[in-house]
């Protein structure tokens, strides 16, 4: 597994070593000590599986002291994550990657970030490792729309997203709320 360049500090896409052929493939999906290798330290204590179709938006979700280690195992997703650590330089500013089941890269979501998607293919299946149980209490979000964010979604006029996220507040509106501090590392 080796770590792919990102735009934002924190964040890590992951390539794994893919063994294919006439017959399909093997990857290693998940190995502890490759992670810890590249600096992630989270142990992750649940799995959570969610199937879309084309043009579900879900996002952008976060959860105090949670990271995710996200992959597409079926079809192609938009992945996107934003800064939301108060003192960040890069407080606010998103990065998208596509995942997809050919290619089979993988993002690791830190604390302090959230993290939405929207599906490419005509069905996605999406896996995600977390490190904390999900609790309600610590779970929030921010509009997908938010037009201060400023996501460029792909055919963002035909996205379908929960009534929960349609009606989300701005990042702006969650800004004093927000547990998430940077620490310059």
């Amino acid at each position: 597994m080796r770590s792919l360049p990102t735009k934002l500090t924190g964040p890590i896409l992951l390539a794994p070593t893919v063994h294919g052929d006439e017959r399909g493939f093997f990857l290693e999906s998940y190995r502890r000590s490759a992670l810890a290798d590249l600096g992630v330290e989270d142990q992750f204590v649940q799995d959570n599986h969610s199937r879309s179709r084309e043009g579900v938006v879900r996002g952008m979700h976060f959860q105090v002291g949670q990271a995710k280690l996200v992959r597409c195992v079926r079809g192609a997703i938009f992945d996107v994550i934003v800064d939301i650590r108060s003192g960040s330089p890069q407080f606010g500013e998103w990065e998208a990657f596509r995942l997809d089941d050919a290619v089979h890269h993988q993002l690791y979501v830190p604390d302090g970030f959230a993290h939405g998607f929207c599906v490419l293919s005509e069905l996605a299946d999406v896996t995600y490792k977390v490190s904390t149980y999900y609790d309600a209490a610590a779970e929030s979000g921010f509009s997908y729309a938010d037009p201060d964010v400023a996501i460029e979604w792909p055919e963002a006029e035909r996205l379908i997203g929960s009534e929960r996220d349609r009606g989300a507040p701005t990042l702006a509106q969650r800004r004093d709320s927000l547990p998430f501090t940077y620490v310059d590392a």
